[in-house]
């Protein structure tokens, strides 16, 4: 096949544009083109009043070398690549007959699904431990918190199956290197799982949390229906660890597993895993991250400042959008996770404190937009704020964010509740007292207060004149964004893992044998898309050894 990029075109185009629009870029009769499929189609927003849909698509053609030769030297105009997913390998039927111990995969967000279930479709019978519930029960147990301001530890926005995705705005991009396309072997086990398959095609697909409820059951469903186990409420509290080669885990329950091949996708909020690592010697180092609060605006505020006179259409949907300001005292000050049409939401996962995300269903239709507005940290940081003296501890992000998430609790004024100020008075460093046109949808309630407020700040003073400056000058990209009565809540401290968990080219533990770090809690991944990604490499690696093939490059 041969495929077009860049195939422009009207955004209000007809419905049959695109098949004469082909035949004329290629310069070509009707009957020299034989079926035609969109591969991508985004859209071209610079100029509001004039806005463009540009096409990828991928071509059957009567003289398909013909029309190369004529185009030769058109990046536009080219083989169509081969994205099609192989395996490194599957295993032979009864692989394990006798002592071999099975794979473990711990950890069921986007990374362990993906892990768990290549390795399945390579015939490795994972075995998969997530701490929390399965997604239905756990949807029960986070609508608790939201509603009733009661917190279940192991079940929640972080921890339970579907990961902390499942309750998101379900993005499926990523900015990631992907030279074997991984990232459509992701998209396409999602459409097999009940996904739309616009996806496939749509230039920033999403899904929504409904929607991923029943996909992440359906996936379940295919590991186990491959010779898989999932296990819900299984806790792992110690790693098994002889002479540098993982040897298995102890369960909360006493339980212990054998297994050589262990692939932790904990998730960037399992501490006490983290600190149960550090105990048995895993090489961790600190890594920066950032923190800062979520933002809503009306989401007609977004759709006008993006689209214009377009606002509103169909294809365009609700708008988008990606900020960055570097401040004058160095910090870089960003937005994070953007949420059109969503919701602000309650995601802490220990109890005492307050952390905020945001997610959207497939609509995309409430009332506001939100996104988080971050500052960038580093491990050096954690000294200047007194949490810590000597050299720094792979911990000592935990220990921070801990401080921040508990001092937002204490704003809010307990039972959950976010502390939350208007833009307009955080900018003019003066408490907020009454709400004005933008209603917060955080759950279980907003508690207005001076976020910024000197000796009892919900950021260090850095990150709060940094997003003081910042704020005005993003107005200047989107008109309105730092209207006064626009809502900020806080405060947002997992944006990534303040952690990695070092590993090497074969995706295995620096120190530890047959231990292979996976993810975003790992240090390798933010986002669902870059989770599967990995999680897809990491199985194909361990899968590798396990049957004496090449690792896939």
């Amino acid at each position: 096949m041969l495929r077009i990029t860049e195939l422009r075109l009207p955004l209000d185009h007809a419905h049959d544009a695109l098949r004469p629009a082909i035949i004329e870029r290629l310069g070509i009769a009707d009957a020299g083109l034989t079926a035609f499929t969109v591969f991508k189609r985004a859209y071209d927003a610079r100029k509001k009043s004039a806005i463009v849909l540009t096409y990828t698509v991928d071509c059957e053609l009567t003289d398909e070398a013909g029309v190369l030769l004529a185009h030769e030297g058109d990046p536009q105009v080219r083989t169509t690549p081969d994205t099609r997913y192989r395996f490194a390998g599957h295993a032979p039927a009864h692989f394990f007959a006798g002592e071999r111990p099975r794979p473990l995969v711990i950890g069921f967000g986007p990374c362990g699904i993906f892990a768990a279930l290549i390795l399945a479709q390579m015939g490795l019978r994972p075995i998969v431990l997530e701490r929390g519930k399965e997604v239905r029960q756990r949807t029960k147990d986070t609508w608790g918190l939201w509603r009733q301001g009661v917190l279940n530890p192991e079940s929640n926005v972080q921890f339970g199956e579907g990961g902390a995705g499942t309750f998101s705005d379900g993005k499926l991009w990523s900015q990631i290197s992907d030279p074997r396309h991984l990232t459509r072997k992701v998209l396409t086990e999602f459409v097999k799982a009940g996904a739309p398959e616009e996806i496939l095609f749509v230039s920033k697909p999403h899904i929504g949390t409904f929607r991923l409820v029943s996909m992440v059951e359906k996936m379940r469903a295919d590991i186990e229906a491959l010779g898989g186990e999932v296990r819900f409420e299984q806790r792992v509290t110690d790693l098994h660890v002889d002479a540098g080669q993982v040897r298995g885990v102890t369960l909360a329950s006493g339980e212990e597993l054998r297994s050589d091949h262990v692939v932790l996708a904990l998730g960037h909020s399992a501490r006490d895993t983290f600190a149960m690592l550090h105990t048995r010697g895993v090489y961790l180092e600190a890594k920066p991250f950032s923190v800062g609060f979520r933002i809503e605006h009306p989401q007609g505020v977004i759709d006008r400042a993006r689209f214009g006179p377009n606002a509103g259409n169909e294809i365009l949907g609700a708008a988008d959008y990606k900020l960055v300001h570097h401040a004058k005292n160095g910090r870089s000050v960003y937005s994070f996770c953007m949420c059109p049409g969503g919701t602000v939401v309650a995601a802490t996962s220990e109890e005492g404190r307050v952390v905020t995300n945001g997610m959207s269903q497939y609509s995309r239709n409430e009332r506001n937009a939100n996104a988080g507005i971050v500052v960038g940290i580093s491990p050096q940081d954690y000294r200047q704020d007194g949490l810590a003296d000597g050299p720094v501890n792979p911990l000592d992000g935990m220990a921070f964010q801990r401080v921040l998430e508990s001092r937002a609790f204490e704003l809010g004024g307990g039972g959950y509740q976010a502390p939350g100020q208007l833009v307009g008075d955080f900018i003019k460093g003066r408490a907020s007292k009454a709400l004005g046109s933008v209603q917060p949808s955080y759950k279980p309630g907003v508690f207005l207060t001076d976020l910024g407020q000197p000796g009892r700040s919900s950021l260090p003073e850095y990150a709060i004149a940094a997003i003081r400056e910042a704020l005005p000058a993003f107005e200047r990209q989107i008109k309105g964004f730092s209207m006064p009565d626009a809502v900020l809540t806080g405060v947002e401290t997992r944006t990534s893992s303040p952690l990695r968990i070092t590993r090497g080219k074969d995706k295995q533990s620096l120190n530890v044998r047959g231990l292979y770090p996976a993810g975003e809690g790992a240090g390798y991944a933010g986002g669902i898309m870059s989770a599967g990604v990995d999680g897809i490499e990491v199985a194909e690696a361990l899968g590798a050894h396990l049957l004496g093939v090449p690792q896939p490059t």
